[in-house]
């Protein structure tokens, strides 16, 4: 798992983030050096109806888009609300904060907070999922319930 010794910071914001807000933070975000791990948090999105009369049916919902970040192209499950981050240095905190001026103003009041987000050793849930020889980068990241697949993107490095 991630060592503890790396700085976390989360970005909250006043409201939930259109797709279009998402795709330009987080274009923002990757360009900039010493980002480790990002998780975009919120409500999920279901593509079908999870429960009830509709059960099964198509859930069309004008926030679940496929939005573009770097090179790569994905389908935003979530909508936004709380942007976690893990940190090589606590100094990029200033950049993450100019980059969230830029995405936001000035529409969008929002506030980094310091601390520690994620979990930074493997639960009994995540052994069960992924097993000992488990990818120690990933755990924490995904829904251990999910069908799908992480999304992986490459920053600048």
């Amino acid at each position: 798992m991630t060592d503890a010794i790396y700085p976390q910071c989360r970005i909250v914001t006043s409201r939930l983030l259109n797709p279009e807000r998402v795709e330009k933070l987080m274009n923002l975000i990757v360009d900039i050096e010493g980002v480790r791990r990002v998780i975009l948090n919120g409500p999920r999105l279901p593509s079908t109806v999870p429960y009830g009369p509709a059960k099964g049916l198509l859930n069309p919902h004008d926030m679940r888009k496929m939005i573009r970040v770097g090179s790569q192209e994905f389908e935003l499950q979530v909508h936004v609300g709380t942007i976690l981050m893990e940190l090589e240095t606590r100094d990029i905190i200033p950049l993450i904060k100019a980059a969230c001026d830029e995405a936001f103003a000035p529409e969008v009041s929002y506030y980094v907070q310091e601390g520690r987000f994620m979990k930074t050793e493997a639960s009994l849930s995540d052994y069960a999922r992924y097993g000992p020889q488990a990818d120690r980068d990933i755990i924490g990241m995904v829904d251990p319930k999910s069908r799908q697949g992480v999304v992986i993107l490459q920053g600048g490095k």
